[in-house]
């Protein structure tokens, strides 16, 4: 990216017992959004200083709690500046001048072609995977999907990245007593890379799930009109 983020926020920890809430909210935001950042930087060490008790209240669990509630909000948030800006400015806007906000051509055909593939259900399964993360708002933006719709995917998808990477923060804040902000990230990515496979499983679980119970309930509803037309 051009940019070592890792660098740059090497000592937010300082900061985090005033501003921590904040600071997550804000950069996950930020991540969430057209801005390529990444949610690695941000909850990992909320996790790690969760555990630690250097987080806001002080309390591990109940900030491990608050920090997965502000991420996923902040997500939220940053997704809906992507659906709303794609809404209301339309294609021709974005592909014209979206080069200015980190918004590359190839990796926004790439977004559509992936929601026109899969519909709605690709706006879940993009939020956990690198790149088409962030993107994967706009050609649900530009398609008008429903609103609620959009809310309840993204927020799922987003919100089971920012438990595992708060988990895994947290993990690691409990297992070990010295370690630098350089030495977590890497090591909460390889973490994440060993059991991806769980993602990957969870991510097929959510999925067949949902697909059976709108398979259920649309059966549900097509029933009582047969009967009304016999």
């Amino acid at each position: 990216m051009g940019i070592d983020f890792g660098a740059q926020l090497t000592e937010w920890s300082q900061y985090a017992g005033t501003w921590g809430y904040v600071a997550i909210f804000v950069l996950m935001a930020v991540e969430s959004s057209f801005i390529p950042f990444p949610s690695e930087v941000v909850m990992i060490p909320a996790g790690f200083l969760a555990a630690r008790g250097e987080l806001t209240l002080g309390h591990p669990w109940g900030d491990f709690s608050i920090a997965i509630i502000v991420g996923l909000l902040g997500s939220l948030v940053g997704a809906y500046v992507n659906y709303y800006l794609a809404l209301w400015l339309g294609e021709p806007f974005i592909r014209r001048y979206g080069k200015y906000f980190f918004i590359k051509p190839p990796v926004l055909d790439r977004a559509q072609e992936i929601f026109r593939q899969y519909g709605a259900p690709a706006t879940f399964v993009c939020r956990l995977l690198p790149v088409i993360r962030q993107l994967i708002s706009l050609p649900a933006g530009l398609a008008k999907m429903p609103l609620g719709k959009f809310t309840f995917f993204t927020g799922a998808g987003a919100g089971i990245w920012t438990i595992i990477l708060t988990a895994v923060g947290f993990c690691l804040g409990r297992s070990t007593t010295d370690m630098s902000y350089s030495e977590l990230i890497p090591c909460g990515k390889q973490m994440i890379m060993q059991h991806y496979w769980l993602i990957l499983a969870g991510l097929a679980i959510f999925l067949i799930g949902y697909f059976a119970l709108s398979h259920f309930v649309m059966n549900g509803t097509k029933a009582p009109e047969k009967d009304r037309n016999a």
